[in-house]
């Protein structure tokens, strides 16, 4: 039998124009799908102009400019809808989706979505939510007394994924797809007997708990940043589903 981690697998990223998921905007999106480990990847891709500025600092991440958006990006409407179909259409077909840290990326697509089209990513997927796999929140809790950072560059270091072109959303998503299959490997162990849907749940936990923690870290520095435990989509300001 096919372990997870060796099995289908899709991958979801987005580049914004900032980090606040309640107001900053898609500019570019991937979705790539693997149906299997080291088979051929299918990768879609979205450019968007996001009607609104592009900060210089976004910019100089992704390397996407105002001009290059407004002349090349389609606009939002109709490439978040896109998207999110994109999304239902890996949950029909049972493949689990990985993002890295996907309260971001998945709050953000619902965000815009309810912005955009009056709806929401949970009314796109039909109520089903998704099977998601996050190798932040994963390494986190497999290996949870490691020092350092866990960015996607520095856990594809830590992991020996190749990433090419960080910050490119097709890129991007590729390398947490490979990624999670690195950790499953790595820890098959812990892993193998647990099947997405599992882990789906565990994940849930995982980073509440991780969250909890990190809030006590900000307390005893002093930090008054609140940090959010829900995963993998943080709830909306309002009562709209």
């Amino acid at each position: 039998m096919t372990r997870w981690y060796e099995g289908p697998l899709a991958a979801f990223d987005t580049e914004t124009t900032g980090v606040d998921v309640e107001e900053d905007r898609i500019v570019s999106a991937a979705l790539v799908v693997q149906e299997c480990a080291g088979g051929r990847v299918r990768t879609t891709r979205w450019l968007v102009n996001p009607g609104v500025p592009v900060p210089p600092g976004a910019t100089e991440v992704h390397g996407l400019t105002d001009e290059h958006l407004q002349r090349h990006g389609r606009w939002p409407a109709p490439v978040v809808e896109e998207i999110a179909r994109g999304l239902g259409e890996q949950q029909v077909a049972g493949r689990p989706v990985v993002v890295m840290n996907a309260p971001f990326d998945l709050t953000l697509l619902d965000r815009e979505l309810r912005r955009h089209r009056a709806s929401s990513l949970t009314r796109y997927l039909d109520n089903r939510p998704l099977t998601v796999l996050d190798p932040r929140v994963l390494d986190k809790h497999l290996d949870r007394y490691r020092k350092g950072r866990r960015t996607l560059t520095d856990l594809c270091a830590h992991y020996g994924i190749e990433l090419e072109g960080a910050h490119d959303a097709a890129a991007d998503a590729l390398a947490s797809l490979e990624l999670v299959r690195a950790v499953g490997r790595r820890f098959a162990a812990r892993l193998e007997r647990l099947s997405p849907a599992e882990l789906h749940t565990l994940q849930a936990v995982w980073h509440a708990a991780q969250a909890r923690g990190l809030q006590a870290w900000f307390a005893r520095q002093g930090t008054p940043e609140a940090v959010d435990p829900h995963w993998p989509l943080r709830p909306g300001l309002s009562t709209a589903a």
